[in-house]
């Protein structure tokens, strides 16, 4: 038995020790999707609060399959709330994908410039990640989600559908959508032209 599901079993008996267990081993991603989905730091750490709570008040729900998955449901549903409250959807209507729903390859944005030290490299990384953020803030969230889960999480496309409540060929539409945003909005960084110079030959679907 796996430590993960033992904490899980012996949680949904009322050991909260073990739900910590839980908690110490996925808060860091939690915050994480919390963060860009919601864009605002503070906002991020209150709807990680409140999704670990939640997920305590629901643990003897929990019916088995990915508990990542289950875990992050109530994760993006508690940040879809919070942009509820701050009034902050787009209305900003989606541009017609160029896809026909299935899977689209992962994007070259996604790819790290150059893992070594080098300063130059290292800027832009730093400009890359900041165009992201500001690209993704633009997205609407539900699209915004998707991208979170799959190209930067590293989800696979069942357990992300999953994790939203939506059908696959939903969670592949959407996907496909936010990703030609995405490219399209990263267009207007020009500082960032060399990097996707060097990156046009690294795609590589999931």
């Amino acid at each position: 038995m796996s430590d993960e599901l033992a904490w899980i079993q012996a949680a949904q008996k009322g050991d909260l020790e073990a739900f910590n267990q839980l908690v110490l081993a996925s808060q860091d991603a939690v915050y994480h999707v919390a963060y860009r989905i919601l864009g605002e730091r503070a906002a991020a750490e209150d709807a990680t609060q409140e999704a670990f709570l939640k997920a305590w008040q629901a643990i003897g729900r929990y019916r088995g399959g990915s508990w990542r998955a289950w875990l992050f449901r109530i994760v993006t549903n508690v940040c879809y709330d919070h942009l509820r409250r701050r009034k902050r959807r787009p209305t900003v209507p989606l541009e017609p994908a160029d896809s026909d729903g299935e899977a689209v390859e992962s994007p070259a944005w996604l790819a790290d410039t150059d893992p070594s030290g080098d300063p130059e490299a290292q800027a832009e990384r730093t400009a890359l990640r900041q165009a992201l953020e500001a690209c993704l803030q633009q997205l609407p969230p539900e699209h915004r989600a998707v991208v979170v889960l799959i190209d930067m999480e590293g989800f696979a496309y069942a357990e992300a559908a999953h994790a939203l409540g939506v059908r696959l060929g939903t969670l592949k539409s959407r996907l496909a959508r936010a990703r030609l945003r995405m490219q399209r909005c990263l267009q207007r960084f020009p500082e960032l032209l060399g990097v996707f110079a060097r990156l046009k030959h690294g795609d590589a679907s999931q």
